[in-house]
């Protein structure tokens, strides 16, 4: 028999566990034509907000030891355009497509949610909250329960049907206290680890390389970390966790599966090679079938 490769998230069951991750494939457009878009069991979406934004001052994306630093900020051409053209284009693809939202207030988080909800291209959505809340001087969401639980519990409001996922900040103490608060308002998914918080500084000029002075590190860097946080997360929760963070081949999704994801996103590597998510989707599956697993369940080591 062939092995299940599907994972289900709140009411929605996705087709496979290997998905893109924000913000390193676009809304799947401009990739099109350089990876097989029908192989993948999602695509989540580039980090869309209320308004359109133009985001950070260049430099925005310096190369690191084994990864990459960004502040991209979010520039996305707002709420609207991407639900009635982007999600749109996925879904005459067949892709589920991911809404990832950024908000800046528990409000904002709940009006972009329930626009969500109405929209017949949207299959989930994941809430970025490595935001800053400005009713609440700037606290980052995904850092403070106190400011977590009320967007949730708003974005869980507006989202009636449709699963929501959360995305966590690594930059915390214990992964794991932010992943019981959404859990407990109500997330049907948490997925992990956002960008590490990181500084290149230019010798030369004796000044950051990036326009926003600090950006977020991912790639292979981080994976490590991010496998680390998902095991952790996997064992203090029950509702299931997407990994990602630096996966650029089978054995590292792989290792995500055994710490206990359910699935995982693939991000910079897409960069350097767009077909990455796909060739460890279809790697996935002869891999089960060699090795006698029946489904990613399956898959979860015991210790």
């Amino acid at each position: 028999m062939s092995p299940d490769l599907s994972v289900k998230i709140g009411s929605v069951t996705f087709k496979n566990p290997v998905w893109v991750a924000s913000g390193t494939f676009g809304n799947g457009e401009d990739l099109e034509g350089l990876a097989d878009l029908s192989k993948l069991g999602a695509v989540v979406m580039k980090g869309t907000t209320l308004n359109p934004r133009e985001g950070n001052p260049f430099s925005r994306i310096v190369e690191t030891p084994s990864g990459i630093l960004n502040c991209i900020g979010l520039q996305n051409p707002g709420l609207d355009i991407v639900l009635k053209e982007k999600a749109r284009f996925l879904a005459e693809k067949g892709v589920a497509a991911i809404l990832n939202i950024s908000g800046h207030s528990a409000e904002e988080y709940g009006e972009m949610a329930a626009r969500a909800e109405e929209c017949p291209y949207v299959t989930a959505v994941e809430m970025n909250v490595s935001c800053p809340n400005v009713k609440e001087g700037g606290i980052t969401f995904g850092t403070d329960v106190k400011v977590l639980g009320p967007a949730v519990t708003c974005a869980r409001k507006g989202l009636k049907t449709k699963p929501l996922i959360v995305k966590l900040s690594p930059n915390v103490t214990d992964i794991t206290v932010m992943a019981r608060c959404a859990e407990d308002n109500g997330a049907d998914a948490v997925s992990l680890i956002n960008t590490l918080t990181g500084l290149v500084i230019d010798t030369r000029r004796r000044r950051p390389v990036l326009g926003n002075i600090t950006g977020g590190l991912s790639g292979p860097a981080v994976r490590p970390v991010a496998v680390r946080m998902v095991w952790q997360t996997a064992k203090a929760v029950t509702i299931p966790v997407v990994g990602l963070g630096g996966i650029e081949k089978l054995d590292d999704a792989l290792q995500f599966f055994i710490a206990g994801a359910s699935a995982v996103q693939i991000g910079t590597a897409t960069f350097y090679e767009p077909k990455t998510a796909e060739n460890i989707a279809e790697g996935l599956e002869r891999y089960m079938a060699e090795n006698g697993f029946a489904s990613i369940a399956d898959l979860k080591g015991d210790f």
